[in-house]
Order: structure tokens, then C-alpha cells, then sequence
């Protein structure tokens, strides 16, 4: 039964499913399908409708209620913050000085506009947050100038800020001769090989820091600018604005990637910093000589290349002009000048492209034409007689030139004391001449002993007779000061006749090295004659013709008339960059007929100069007659220096036209028509003799330099016959050992013994017990470093800085630590601060507008601002320096400075360096140090170092 029922069910389900199937066709299944779907959604739309009309009229009646209805929290809160908000009142002080304060609002407002309102307006429409910005910076600035006030700068200015910069130099002066001491020429001149140089060298002296991390990457130097301003904002912030980590954190990246990062970049780039140092000398005039000699020494190609492109430019558009009379004569001067740029510049490149770079001495000394220099001159000439020195020292001459040495500071103090003596019994003081006497004879007993006696070591080696004659002079005489001169004349003949002294002395490369020190020496490549059409090496085509003395005589000179000159007027005029003095001569010519012609001429000193050395030579007897006012390099165009050397010129002129004179010496008056004639005076004299007579002269008529240099040394015969009275027998032995010493490279007399001065900072070489004159001391050593005098010889060394004392205190008086404090004083007044903030406005917000990123200016322009940077440098070098400390040490200091601040990472360093510096003045009693030392010890050349010195220390 069963079975038959199952049978029937699927028998009648397949019949109803084919008659579906036959009715409704084969996709009936899914149109049946569509319709339950269909039905269930209905089904679920009549119950949403049906919930939403029953909810709303729940809520209806839930509002008419006794109960509130609960709001939502987030406008719940908004309305009660703007219940609560008040209007915030910013006091705009900041400073304390409107003057300062005005500028600086404008300089919040601009930075607030553009690094904050431009994306912030663009979120909240509410002030608040920006007001809240506002015053959470001018909190910050009100707290650093209060500290600031608080702080005492002058030290910083003068001691620390020199300190780190000197510090910096003789840190790349010393990766300088690391790399000069290796064999590979492409190693020495790598970039990258002098920074490791440099870094090895720092982590040397710091010992705990290197900065090679912050200065080389960009990541750790963002990290570190992050660093410190989170410190800043520590110690600037109120405890409220700082623990608000939003607030923190959005400061720090404004302040330092939008503020001292920008600035970093641009205060480390090289060609930034060589547009600032032309602008900061922009009153000096262009000097040709230094352009020329700039020229003549650079070693890179692109910058001669540049230069070359440049001339080539502007003789193209002078070819191009269309010009008569006197004007093509000035076209065709400047033509033949750019000419000779021309040809300097494609012989260097030349040089350089070829690698067959010659020495200049090496080169000077093989052409065999080098200036003669008597030795009497060398040995009175401070940088001559050091590089004798270092010639007599091999050749065993040291002890009759240490004796010559002695002797003259014998003579200089026993004319001292005996004048000190006579001047006291004519003013009627008491002052025993037996005692002045006594001390003199020791002295000389002391000179004696040293170097004449048998005793002595070494002896120097002259005739027993004459020894034997001083010896009874001693015993029985009065010590004079010219007790030495018979021995001494013979130890200068000696020096002077002898083939291995002074003879074979101006044939050895010292001899050339001392030329070119004392600019002395001529490039072979340039150099013609010395009248008028060649070049020496420091010279430039004068266009200029000369007229021969033949030609001069045979016009119509009247040498009955009567002539008179004077100076009527001066003035300054400024040709093609270069600034110099005019004078304008009155000439008045009385002839024989009664007749008088009057005319005016225009003459500079060099002029005068030219025309006095041309008569002296040929009329030698005038030369003692005859004086012409010095020159002078530092305020040369003050105008009271120019009206006394005008009264000191007429004084010249009228003792040279005085009839006495010209009736003496007939010869003379060619000479005198052909300096006063109404045209440009045509200079007899090369640029070379002018200074070769500007070298030999001074020497000639003042007092040696080495009798001054024995007045000023501190354990000097001079100080000692003068204030020592119970060791006069050793005064001449305390010179002679003085002397002895500068045959060695001895060191700087320190504070501290145990320091080498050449792993230290240069101020640690300062006496912490002795602050007198602590600035000037400060810039003397920053002068040693950028010089490199400590390669001298002590007692020249000490020579030097004598000299260079006299040289400011001629330019500043004996008020210069006064002037350096009073400058600085000046600088950090509120007017000056006022400037800065005004300058730091107006070059990002030029006219309130944002400044935009200057393109990066082509190679060829940054190639010549570098020659005109290392131009400027040069060129503002007084004179009297470089015949103090020479002329190639001043060139080389000067161009070290300058290599210096070529190289963007060092630039970098040093940045950081002057911020450390500046955060520990102003912050003295939080312990900066210690945290710069934790921020760059991380660098892997500091654990090198240390684990070297660890392994040292082992053993």
C-alpha cells in the first residue's frame, strides 16, 4: 500500500510539474521564484512604513512629556564652550622698546598669515586657535628678551664667537696639511677626502663631539634642530602652553623646518656667503694688483673660465662701438686691459689643463733674475732675517749672527740708559752714573762670555788680537755702546764675504721664498722691463708712453725762467673702483720778458713719489736733502691726513724750486718742467722699483727694527738693564738664549703646560689668571691661526706681535679694548636691533609678500663671484701688514679663509657651532655642554676615537 501511495505521488508531482512546464513554458521556475522574492520584500516595506508612522507619534508625544529631552553630546559641548569664550586681549609688548617691538608684531603677523592661516582657514573658520598661537610666541619672545637683557655679551662677541671661529679654521688648517702630506694628487683634491679630514680633526680636539652626522645628513640635522627647539620651548614656555604636546609639537616643526633650517641653508652656502662678503666691503675700491694676482694663483679652471667668457663679452661690445675723439683713446686703453685679462687667464688654464703646474719660486729661482736685497737690509727687516735664520742655522753661521743680534740689542740699551742718565743730571735728578755703569758693564761682561770667551759654546771665531783688545777694554774702560763695534763689523764681513753665508744665501730657495714674502718676486711669464711697456707680477697695462729725457730737452724750455708750484687743492676721485688722491698743482712761470704763464696740473702721490726716487737716483745728493712725506695706507683719504701731507707736499715743492737748488744743480730742471707740465705725468719707474724703494728706504732712515724689537720683548736685555738691578750679569745671556730659541719651531707660551696647542681650542691658550686685554688678546690668536704665524720662530713670532699691537694701536689708539666694547655695545642696542629685525622683515616679506626661493643662479655667475669675493679679500690688506707677516703668508691666510667657507658641510658646522655658542650664553646655568655632548657623541667617528684611546690607555 505504501509503495502504490509513494507511486502515486510522484507520478501526479511529475504530471503537475510537466503540465507547468507545458502551460507556463521552461523559465516558469524562475518567474516563480521572482514572485516569492517579490511578496517577502513587500511584506518587509508595509513594516518599515508601518514602524516609522507609529515611532513618530511615539515621539510626539514623548516632546509634549513632563520630561526634558536628552541632547547629543557634541553640540551639548560646543554650546557650552561658546557660552564660556571670552575675547582674548594680546598685549603687543615684547621687548620693552617700541623701536623693536613694532617691526617684530609685523614679522608674527606675517609668519602667522603664511605658514598657519593659509591651510587653517581651510579647517575652522574659529580665531581662536590662532589668537591662542599668537600669544603662546609672544609669551616665548617676552621670555627671551627678558633673558637676553639678563646677559652680558661683550665676552661672547669678543672671546667666544672669535674663539669658535678661529677654533673652526685651525681645525681645516690642520685637514689642509693632512691631505697636502698625501702622495695621490686626486685624493688631495677630493671633496669628500677633506671633510673626513676635517671631522678626524675635530673629534681629535673636542675628544666627545663630532659633528660630521649633523653636518652631512639631512635626517640627523632635522633631528637635532628638533632637539634643540624642544629645549628651547622648555625653557621659553610656560608650563601650561609646553605640556600641551599639540601645541609642543606643532612649535618645534615651525621653528625648525620652517625657521632655522631655511637659515642654516642659506648662511652654509658658499655662494651666498661670497655675495655677503662683497657686500660687507663694498666701500673698498676694486684693486687691480689683487685681481691680477688672484688670477695669477687660482687653481681652478671654471672661475678662469668665467672670467674669460665675461671679458670676451665685454670686448665684443666695446669692438661694437661707434666712438671718435677722446673717447676711443679711453676705448682702446680698456680694450688692451681686457687683452691682458685675456691672456692671463688662457696662459693659467693652459697651465692647468696640462698639468704642468709650476711653483712660482721654483720658476723665479730658474730664470736666475731675482732682486738683490744688501744684507745690511735683511738683517734689520723682520721677515728677511727669519729666513736667514733658517739658512744659517744648517750651515753653522747661527752663532756669529746670534752675536751681531746681541750686540745691536747691546748698542740699543746702552744708548738708551745713557740718554735716561744725561736727561736726569740736566733735570737736576739724583741717579748714580756709577751704578748705570756697573750695570752696563755687565751686560757687556754677560756678551762677552757668552760668545768670546773661551768658555763660551759655540765661540764665535774671529782674530785673538781683537778679542784680546775688547778683553782690556772691559777690564779697564767704561763700557760705550760702541764697545762690540770692531768685533762686530768683522762678524758682518764675515757673514757678508763668506761663500757659505750670505753669497750662497741668494742662491738657495730660502732666498726666493724671502722675495716673494716681502712681494718682491716677478713672474718670468709677465714680465718685460721694468720701464714702462712689461709687467711684473703685481702690475697692469698702464696704456701709458714715455717720454725720454732726450726728447724733453730739445723742446723750448726757458731755464732763465723763474718757477714757482704750489698745491691749490685736493680731492678724492674714484676711477674704475679704485679710490685715490688727487692734488692739484698751481704753476706760475715768470720769463725773462716779464711775461707770466700760469697753468694747473693734476698729480697723485704715487707721482711724487715716482718723480723723487727719479731725481734722488740721479742726483745722489739731494736724497739727504730732499724728504718726501711717507706714505700711509690706513686713513689715507681723511681729510686732515690729506690737508697735512698737502702742507707736507708744497713744503717739498718750494725747498725743490728754490733758486739755491736749481742754481746747485742746472741738471735738475728737465726733470722738474717734465713732473710740472700740464699733461699726464709719464712714470719713470716700474711698479717693481716703487716697491723695492718702498722695502730699502724706511730701512735706511728710522730706527732698525731689531733694536725695537729688543725695547719690547718681556725678558728682553732692554726691560731687564731698565728694572732689574741684582741679575744684570745674565741680562745679555737672557737675549742671546732668546734669540737661540727662534732657531727652533717653539710653541706659544701657554696657560697651561700640559695643553698642545694644536689639539685645543685657541682661547685655551689664554691665562685664565691675566683678563687684561682679553678681546685683543683674542684677535691677536685669531690672527696666529688665520696667518699660521706659529710656523715662525719664537722671538720673530713675539716680534710679530709686538708689531702687530704697535699697528692697532697706531689705527686705534690705546682705547682698543674700550672700542671693541663700545662696538659691541652698539650692536646690541635697541636701535641696531630694531635694524635687524627690519632687514630679517624686509628680506623674507619683501613689501609683505613672502619672499619666494631665489633659482639657484648659474655656474658661471657663481664662478666669477668667487673671484670677486677672493678680490675683495685681498685688496683690503693694509700694506703694513704685509711687511709685518709678508706678502705670500698674508695672501695664503687670506685665501685659506676663503677655501674655508667653500665647502657647505664646514659652513654647516660652523653654524652650529656659533647656535651651541649662543644658547650656553644665554641659558649659563643649565648645563648645555653636557647635552651637546649627548646629541653628537653618537656619531661612529667619536666611538672610533674612543676605543683607540681606551686601547691606548691598555697599553
Amino acid at each position: 500500500m505504501f509503495a502504490e501511495a509513494s507511486l502515486s505521488i510522484w507520478g501526479w508531482g511529475g504530471l503537475g510539474v510537466v503540465l507547468f512546464l507545458i502551460t507556463f513554458g521552461p523559465f516558469a521556475i524562475f518567474y516563480l521564484a521572482f514572485y516569492i522574492l517579490c511578496f517577502i520584500g513587500g511584506g518587509f516595506v508595509v513594516l518599515l512604513l508601518f514602524g516609522k508612522i507609529n515611532s513618530e507619534k511615539h515621539l510626539e508625544r514623548c516632546e509634549h512629556s513632563y520630561l526634558p529631552p536628552t541632547q547629543m553630546a557634541i553640540p551639548k559641548v560646543s554650546e557650552e564652550m561658546k557660552s564660556e569664550s571670552k575675547p582674548i586681549k594680546i598685549d603687543r609688548r615684547l621687548t620693552g622698546s617700541s623701536i623693536i617691538d613694532d617691526p617684530l608684531q609685523q614679522v608674527i603677523q606675517f609668519a602667522l598669515r603664511d605658514y598657519i592661516q593659509y591651510w587653517y582657514y581651510t579647517l575652522s573658520d574659529d580665531e581662536t586657535f590662532l589668537l591662542e598661537i599668537r600669544q603662546t610666541v609672544q609669551n616665548a619672545l617676552v621670555e627671551f628678551s627678558t633673558r637676553s637683557k639678563e646677559v652680558d655679551w661683550q665676552p661672547y662677541f669678543t672671546t667666544r664667537l672669535v674663539d669658535d671661529f678661529a677654533t673652526h679654521l685651525r681645525v681645516f688648517r690642520k685637514a689642509q696639511e693632512r691631505l697636502n702630506e698625501r702622495d695621490d694628487p686626486k685624493q688631495r683634491d677630493a671633496p669628500d677626502e677633506l671633510l673626513d679630514s676635517f671631522f678626524e680633526a675635530e673629534v681629535e680636539m673636542e675628544r666627545k663631539i663630532c659633528r660630521d652626522v649633523v653636518c652631512t645628513s639631512r635626517k640627523d640635522e632635522e633631528g637635532y634642530l628638533r632637539d634643540l627647539c624642544e629645549v628651547m620651548l622648555y625653557l621659553l614656555l610656560p608650563p601650561g602652553d609646553f605640556h600641551n604636546k599639540n601645541m609642543r609639537y606643532f612649535l618645534r616643526e615651525v621653528l625648525a623646518r620652517g625657521v632655522l633650517l631655511p637659515l642654516i641653508n642659506q648662511l652654509s652656502d658658499p655662494d651666498y656667503i661670497n655675495q655677503f662678503i662683497i657686500w660687507m666691503i663694498r666701500d673698498s675700491s676694486c684693486n687691480y694688483e689683487a685681481f691680477l694676482n688672484i688670477l695669477k694663483l687660482t687653481d681652478k679652471a671654471a672661475e678662469l673660465e668665467a672670467v674669460k667668457d665675461k671679458v670676451l663679452e665685454e670686448l665684443q661690445y666695446l669692438r661694437s662701438l661707434d666712438t671718435g675723439g677722446d673717447d676711443i683713446n679711453f676705448i682702446k686703453n680698456q680694450i688692451n686691459s681686457l687683452l691682458f685679462v685675456k691672456k692671463v687667464c688662457e696662459t693659467r688654464i693652459q697651465r692647468l689643463q696640462s698639468g704642468k703646474e709650476v711653483d712660482t719660486l721654483k720658476l723665479a729661482a730658474n730664470f736666475g733674475k731675482l732682486c738683490v736685497i744688501p744684507l745690511e737690509h735683511i738683517l734689520v727687516h723682520n721677515i728677511a732675517l727669519q729666513f736667514f735664520m733658517d739658512y744659517m742655522q744648517p750651515m753653522g753661521g747661527q752663532a756669529i749672527l746670534f752675536f751681531w743680534l746681541t750686540v745691536e740689542g747691546y748698542r740699543v740699551t746702552a744708548q738708551q740708559q745713557l740718554e735716561v742718565l744725561q736727561s736726569s743730571q740736566r733735570d737736576g735728578k739724583k741717579q748714580s752714573s756709577q751704578t748705570t755703569k756697573g750695570l752696563l758693564r755687565a751686560a757687556a761682561l754677560g756678551v762677552y762670555d757668552q760668545y768670546l770667551s773661551d768658555k763660551a759654546s759655540p765661540r764665535v771665531e774671529v782674530d785673538e788680537a781683537s778679542v784680546t783688545r775688547l778683553a782690556q777694554k772691559l777690564n779697564k774702560e767704561d763700557p760705550t755702546p760702541e764697545i762690540f763695534d770692531e768685533i762686530q763689523k768683522k762678524v758682518y764681513d764675515m757673514m757678508l764675504r763668506d761663500e757659505r753665508f750670505y753669497p750662497s744665501f741668494k742662491q738657495h730657495p730660502l732666498y726666493v721664498r724671502m722675495l716673494a714674502e716681502l712681494d718682491m718676486l716677478k713672474e718670468p711669464s709677465y714680465m718685460g722691463s721694468d720701464h714702462g711697456d712689461g709687467e711684473s707680477f703685481n702690475g697692469s697695462p698702464t696704456g701709458s708712453i714715455n717720454l725720454s729725457l732726450d726728447d724733453l730737452s730739445s723742446g723750448s724750455v726757458d731755464e732763465s725762467a723763474q718757477l714757482h708750484a704750489f698745491i691749490s687743492d685736493t680731492g678724492v676721485c674714484n676711477d674704475h673702483g679704485k679710490t685715490y688722491a688727487l692734488y692739484t698743482l698751481t704753476v706760475i712761470r715768470k720769463n725773462s720778458d716779464g711775461s707770466e704763464d700760469i697753468w694747473k696740473t693734476y698729480r697723485r702721490y704715487s707721482d711724487f713719489h715716482d718723480f723723487h726716487m727719479r731725481i734722488t737716483e740721479q742726483f745722489e745728493s739731494l736724497a739727504p736733502i730732499l724728504k718726501l712725506p711717507g706714505k700711509k695706507t690706513f686713513n689715507n683719504m681723511d681729510r686732515e691726513f690729506l690737508e697735512k701731507r698737502k702742507k707736507d707736499l708744497n713744503a717739498y715743492l718750494q725747498l725743490l724750486l728754490n733758486p739755491e737748488m736749481v742754481k746747485a744743480c742746472p741738471m735738475l730742471i728737465p726733470y722738474i718742467y717734465d713732473f710740472l707740465e700740464n699733461k699726464a705725468y709719464s712714470k719713470g719707474k716700474g711698479d717693481f722699483a716703487r716697491k723695492m724703494d718702498t722695502f730699502v728706504n724706511p730701512l735706511r732712515s728710522s730706527m732698525r727694527n731689531v733694536s725695537n724689537a729688543v725695547k719690547s720683548l718681556p725678558d728682553s736685555l732692554a726691560e731687564g738693564v731698565s728694572k732689574v738691578s741684582a741679575d744684570m750679569g745674565r741680562m745679555s745671556e737672557k737675549l742671546g738664549q732668546d734669540i737661540k730659541q727662534s732657531i727652533f719651531k717653539v710653541p706659544p707660551l701657554m696657560a697651561k703646560s700640559d695643553i698642545d696647542p694644536e689639539h685645543c681650542r685657541v682661547s685655551a691658550q689664554l691665562d685664565d689668571n691675566v683678563d687684561d686685554n682679553i678681546p685683543l688678546r683674542v684677535m691677536l690668536l685669531l690672527m696666529d691661526e688665520v696667518f699660521d704665524l706659529k710656523e715662525r720662530n719664537q722671538w720673530l713670532r713675539r716680534n710679530i706681535k709686538n708689531l702687530l699691537q704697535q699697528l692697532i694701536k697706531a689705527t686705534y689708539g690705546d682705547t682698543i679694548n674700550r672700542k671693541i666694547v663700545d662696538h659691541v655695545d652698539y650692536m646690541t642696542s635697541p636701535e641696531q636691533v630694531s635694524d635687524y629685525v627690519k632687514r630679517f622683515r624686509d628680506s623674507y616679506w619683501p613689501n609683505g609678500i613672502l619672499a619666494e626661493t631665489p633659482p639657484r643662479r648659474d655656474k658661471s655667475l657663481r664662478m666669477r663671484t668667487r673671484v670677486a669675493a677672493k678680490t675683495t679679500l685681498l685688496g683690503i690688506m693694509p700694506d703694513e701688514l704685509k711687511h709685518i707677516i709678508g706678502a705670500e703668508t698674508t695672501r695664503k691666510g687670506i685665501l685659506r679663509v676663503f677655501d674655508m667657507f667653500q665647502h657647505q658641510p664646514l659652513n654647516r658646522r660652523l653654524a652650529c657651532v656659533f647656535l651651541e655658542g649662543f644658547l650656553e650664553t644665554l641659558f649659563p646655568q643649565y648645563r648645555f655642554p653636557e647635552l651637546f655632548v649627548k646629541l653628537h657623541s653618537r656619531s661612529p667617528r667619536v666611538l672610533r676615537y674612543s676605543q683607540k684611546l681606551r686601547s691606548l690607555h691598555k697599553r
